[in-house]
């Protein structure tokens, strides 16, 4: 791998946002995830290359030590800041074409629940896996995610809940969404979810962290 890559691969591994970011302390004063980014395209590096080669295996990397309880959620965090410090750069070409998504993620926290930190999680670590993402915000109504769905057609939907309150409400949004686009995929997720919950509400896939998120949408895009 380009050694400038390999730097952006380990900033975004171990959450190293930008120069004057003090954290991880054994990378203390090193350039970041900004300026790599920077110093890969003023190099001539592809941006696609940057996202494949470097942000998406970064972040699939800590998604990865997370299942396995080898990081958690304060270091997830930090390494998605850094991989959204990269992205910065990387999102103009999007626009342009030069870079494709994967595809479209719709993804909210169902109505009556306003609990948004595993929401945001799973929006940083998504849009780190090269997907677009529409975050919704919190208390979602079935309107909101079919007007998404207007303006996004074929997107995926994600679904939170974390109260036992709350979840019941994510049956009501995958009927009221299937009655207008009964192709629609959703993935649930949260502290009160469950995988025999998931199939009993017609949801198409249960995750229980973000990196199972990305793993289904994986799983939909080659089926």
């Amino acid at each position: 791998m380009n050694e400038l890559l390999q730097k952006l691969f380990t900033c975004v591994e171990f959450g190293k946002i930008n120069a004057a970011s003090p954290y991880p302390p054994q990378m203390r004063g090193e350039d970041g995830a900004q300026e790599l980014t920077q110093q890969a395209l003023a190099a001539g590096i592809a941006p696609s290359q940057i996202m494949d080669e470097a942000l998406i295996p970064a972040m699939t990397c800590v998604g990865q030590k997370f299942t396995e309880g080898k990081v958690f959620v304060p270091q997830m965090l930090l390494s998605a800041k850094a991989m959204n410090a990269a992205l910065t750069y990387i999102k103009p070409y999007f626009s342009s074409g030069e870079v494709q998504r994967k595809g479209t993620f719709i993804i909210g926290t169902v109505f009556g629940d306003l609990h948004d930190i595993g929401k945001n999680l799973v929006c940083m670590m998504v849009e780190g896996a090269g997907w677009e993402v529409v975050d919704l915000g919190v208390d979602a109504s079935a309107e909101k995610f079919i007007a998404a769905l207007d303006e996004h057609p074929n997107a995926y939907v994600g679904l939170s809940a974390l109260l036992t309150t709350t979840m019941t409400n994510m049956k009501t949004i995958i009927d009221q969404v299937h009655e207008k686009y009964p192709e629609t995929k959703f993935i649930v997720g949260g502290a009160p979810v469950s995988a025999e919950f998931a199939a009993e509400i017609g949801a198409d896939g249960y995750a229980a962290d973000p990196q199972d998120d990305i793993k289904i949408l994986e799983s939909f895009l080659n089926a």
